[in-house]
């Protein structure tokens, strides 16, 4: 009895000891380690909290998320950020997506991906809670603030997301659905989960994402629903988005999107063949 008991104390006292090693080999297959600041922004009563991380020198893709409670596509672009580089934006919401603050003793809510026109503000606003000209400036001079920390010489902006099953998926873009004004061409992959789309701004990156099977919208730039979405406002602007969006918890199946993604970004940068539509 006191060999068995004296093996197995040896033999968990082996697996304690090896855990810290496991753990260094997985932090030392990171490429690169991320340089972290947080800019505080004051909305009303609100403070709300900018986390930036740059992974590496180039800002030449940015990663945004701003939906406090769509982690898993964080985490996912972290993984894949380590080890090809790149900045990543995000919100600290308390992991709640819409925003909440009180200005001048009244209570606001907006959605943080609805900021970026007046049109839009006004829209979320009322949404969410109620509008007036003082609480959509002050948003607008949010949004202004946001779209200040995408570097210029960024060739694509990347948006976080993840979404719940069903609620919104590539068929919401297919003929007779509520998206299909919004879409210039969709590609659905059958074998694909609906859940599982990206959205972009241009032909190119719904061309390639298409290509590699899977569920692609390209979207209709001109005639897209003005919601005040990030992908309309660069949509209208002609320049680089995609949006990549997976159920919540979908963590490998996100990694693999925009792992290809990046690669398909890395590949263009080396060859010299960015030209947005």
């Amino acid at each position: 009895m006191r060999l068995l008991l004296s093996i197995y104390t040896l033999l968990l006292i082996g697996r304690l000891q090896a855990q810290p090693v496991n753990e260094v080999n997985l932090a030392s297959n990171a490429f690169y380690i991320p340089a972290e600041k947080t800019i505080l922004y004051k909305l009303g009563d609100k403070t709300i909290p900018l986390l930036i991380s740059q992974y590496g020198n180039s800002s030449e893709i940015v990663c945004i998320n701003l939906h406090d409670n769509e982690f898993t596509s964080v985490q996912a672009a972290r993984s894949v950020l380590e080890q090809k580089g790149g900045l990543l934006i995000k919100l600290d919401n308390s992991r709640q997506r819409v925003i909440r603050f009180r200005l001048r003793g009244r209570n606001y809510a907006f959605d943080p991906n609805r900021i970026f026109s007046r049109v839009g503000i006004e829209q979320t606003l009322r949404e969410n809670s109620t509008a007036d000209p003082y609480a959509i400036e002050e948003i607008e001079k949010f949004a202004t603030r946001i779209l200040n920390l995408i570097p210029e010489e960024t060739i694509c902006v990347v948006a976080l997301h993840n979404n719940t099953e069903n609620a919104y998926s590539i068929k919401s873009y297919l003929p007779g659905n509520e998206r299909e004004k919004d879409a210039r061409e969709v590609y659905a992959n059958e074998n694909q989960d609906i859940d599982d789309i990206v959205l972009t701004t241009d032909s190119m990156l719904y061309k390639k994402m298409a290509d590699c099977g899977y569920n692609s919208v390209w979207q209709h730039n001109e005639r897209a629903k003005k919601d005040g979405s990030l992908s309309v406002f660069y949509g209208e602007k002609n320049k680089r988005y995609i949006n990549i969006e997976t159920q919540h918890g979908r963590l490998s199946q996100y990694i693999e999107m925009f792992g290809k993604l990046m690669d398909i970004l890395n590949d263009e940068t080396k060859g010299g063949q960015f030209s947005p539509d």
